[in-house]
């Protein structure tokens, strides 16, 4: 599919889950503004972030996976990383170091091992046997020859959140889940792609 369509298909695999899908995600913006909050208090609380980033991720990336497949999806499934606690906070680590090594190298660098690296919680959500170094890796393979389009995906985002700004932040609501969802189909895509590749 291309971006219109990944975009479209995310819209209708949302219709009439919004509530849940926007719920969700409400609780995960207010967990993550609260422990910021509380740091400008509390010096030590930003490690409470680092420790909680990852796990996070990757239940909210199961539960996206859920919505944009068309399986029953649940709010507790945003927690569903604490039970793969090491590998999804391992894989938050190391993304984190890698992308911020690119950056101080060149900004550009930084983008392509971010984008490179973005499907590592999708990819731990739906595996939980896999480590999290071997995670980035398929990650990194996955993402070869889909860089440049996942790019334009993350334009398209950047266009919609100014327009979210306008709403006073509230359309952040809508875009945050869209945002996932549309991801998670991607991820799909390529994933079926790169089992072609392998069996061909």
């Amino acid at each position: 599919m291309n971006i219109s369509e990944l975009m479209t298909s995310s819209k209708e695999a949302l219709a009439n889950k919004w509530g849940l899908a926007i719920g969700t995600f409400l609780v995960f913006l207010l967990l993550s503004g609260g422990s910021q909050a509380i740091a400008e208090t509390y010096p030590l609380t930003p490690l409470l972030t680092v420790i909680i980033s990852g796990p996070f991720g990757v239940g909210l990336s199961l539960f996206a996976l859920k919505l944009s497949r068309n399986e029953e999806a649940r709010f507790e499934d945003s927690f569903a990383g604490f039970s793969n606690f090491l590998n999804s906070f391992l894989a938050y680590i190391l993304m984190t170091l890698l992308i911020v090594a690119g950056t101080i190298l060149f900004i550009v660098p930084g983008i392509i091992i971010a984008i490179a690296l973005s499907m590592t919680y999708f990819i731990i959500a739906e595996d939980d046997q896999i480590s999290a170094v071997d995670a980035l890796k398929k990650s990194y393979k996955m993402m070869d020859g889909h860089k440049m389009k996942y790019f334009f995906l993350c334009l398209r985002y950047i266009g919609l959140a100014l327009l979210c700004i306008l709403t006073l932040g509230i359309g952040f609501l809508w875009l945050v889940p869209y945002m996932y969802v549309t991801n998670a189909k991607f991820y799909d895509e390529i994933k079926d792609e790169t089992v072609i590749d392998i069996l061909a």
